[in-house]
């Protein structure tokens, strides 16, 4: 009997595993981020699994001519250590974790504003959704897979 209660616990032990670790591949990589407003694509974030934990770095920026092709988060709150920090290389979302089915509990910044919002996450249809919100205001982004040149 105990033999079997140990088998059962190891086999649950393993499709949990592995349904967490299916959440985990699922959302790492590289996402290229749609303005909502404008339809056009504003960068790369590549999201990442580190201590447990998830988070999203910008490494590449699409620039139209004319525009700074290095900005810098000047808006950002002057406590933000990214305060007149270069865009491209920032940490916009971090200490995300998975709950359920999505990744919270962190924080999103727009760097074109200098906001810093909580933040969702989740995969639906193969498409990132990304919500950001301040008590019950809220607005959600869908990102799409990146296989482009960094």
């Amino acid at each position: 009997m105990k033999r079997l209660f140990v088998l059962s616990a190891s086999i649950i032990f393993l499709l949990v595993s592995n349904i967490l670790f299916a959440q985990h591949e699922n959302i790492t990589g590289l996402w290229k981020s749609i303005d909502d407003e404008t339809g056009n694509p504003k960068s790369v974030v590549k999201i990442y699994l580190q201590d447990g934990k998830l988070y999203g770095d910008i490494v590449k920026l699409f620039r139209k001519p004319g525009e700074d092709p290095d900005p810098i988060c000047d808006k950002c709150d002057d406590e933000d250590s990214r305060k007149n920090q270069k865009i491209l290389g920032m940490t916009i979302i971090k200490d995300m974790v998975f709950d359920d089915d999505a990744w919270e509990d962190g924080e999103i910044l727009d760097p074109k504003k200098g906001k810093t919002y909580s933040c969702k996450l989740w995969v639906e249809n193969d498409k990132l959704q990304v919500r950001g919100y301040v008590a019950f205001f809220y607005r959600t982004q869908e990102w799409v897979r990146y296989d482009g040149e960094i």
